[in-house]
């Protein structure tokens, strides 16, 4: 299962802490599917692709971020699955704008929607896409950088990077270890990138 995360609402279209969503749309988009609406005890939009042991599940909670974990839960229940097979897509402040890191486990950084996730499924052992949106400028709080659109000089290079965490996604369905490799890769190509 890949879930995206983001808050609900037209107000928070776009901003950095939505990108998840958008990894998500795209990665459906290009698949030629869109969300819909999820089993009533899941708040969120689901989509499923393929059937079986093939199928994978498309969700994006519709709760607000800090809420996420107890559709994730709900989610794993209902349709059988364990943390292990769980991919989290978010944006973090953590890392310089448009690189993106997998991994599994390791803590919140501080991240809401992460928080809920790993208090409700009582473990940190899931994969999380982590989406670099960079720290926010001078004293900025952080929870209103994050709410806010990306600038235009950045919404050029965000859409670029976009679609560079769902060639991650797509790869993380059936290639772990590459998909780590790949998200590595993306965003380096500038000389001041480091960690």
């Amino acid at each position: 299962m890949v879930v995206g995360l983001g808050n609900p609402g037209s107000e928070y279209a776009r901003t950095r802490h939505n990108i998840g969503y958008e990894v998500l749309g795209v990665v459906l988009e290009r698949a030629g599917e869109t969300l819909g609406r999820a089993p009533s005890r899941i708040s969120g939009l689901l989509c499923q692709v393929g059937v079986g042991d093939d199928r994978i599940l498309f969700l994006a909670p519709t709760t607000m971020m800090n809420r996420s974990g107890g559709a994730v839960r709900a989610a794993l229940n209902y349709f059988k699955l364990r943390p292990n097979d769980l991919l989290v897509v978010h944006d973090d402040i953590d890392l310089p704008f448009g690189r993106l890191r997998l991994q599994v486990g390791g803590g919140s950084g501080g991240h809401n929607g992460i928080r809920s996730v790993e208090t409700s499924l009582e473990t940190k052992e899931f994969s999380r896409l982590k989406f670099g949106v960079g720290r926010p400028p001078g004293s900025q709080d952080p929870a209103d950088f994050v709410l806010r659109p990306f600038t235009v000089k950045e919404r050029s290079s965000v859409d670029v990077q976009i679609e560079d965490a769902a060639d991650v996604v797509e790869l993380w369905l059936d290639d772990r270890a590459r998909a780590q490799e790949i998200a590595a890769l993306r965003g380096r190509d500038t000389p001041e990138s480091h960690d």
